[in-house]
């Protein structure tokens, strides 16, 4: 009889935790912390506006973007000469139920 309940229904496959990871890297630098709760807690933010709040130039910016961009967290859309980005809702999804398997149901 095992004396706690299991955190969730399986363990991560070699693939998972390797995607998980570098998901988690991505997030563990403070200013792609901030980053990516500005833009997933406003829906979207245009580039343009993410500089002031964090307190860092415009090429800090743009690298940490990058970053997110490439590890799934963020989607990105080019209009005219601005670019827009958002919280990408399903890694958000896969993220939430990572670090907290007990709410799914």
């Amino acid at each position: 009889m095992n004396c706690c309940e299991p955190l969730c229904c399986e363990p991560l496959t070699t693939d998972d935790a390797t995607e998980m990871a570098a998901t988690l890297k991505a997030l563990s630098d403070p200013t792609r912390l901030r980053l990516f709760s500005l833009i997933a807690s406003s829906g979207e933010q245009c580039a343009c506006d993410l500089t002031e709040p964090l307190g860092v130039s415009q090429p800090t910016v743009s690298h940490h973007l990058r970053i997110l961009t490439e590890a799934g967290l963020v989607t990105r859309e080019q209009r005219g000469k601005w670019v827009y980005y958002g919280a990408d809702s399903r890694r958000l999804g896969e993220l939430s139920v990572f670090l907290e398997p007990s709410s799914v149901g």
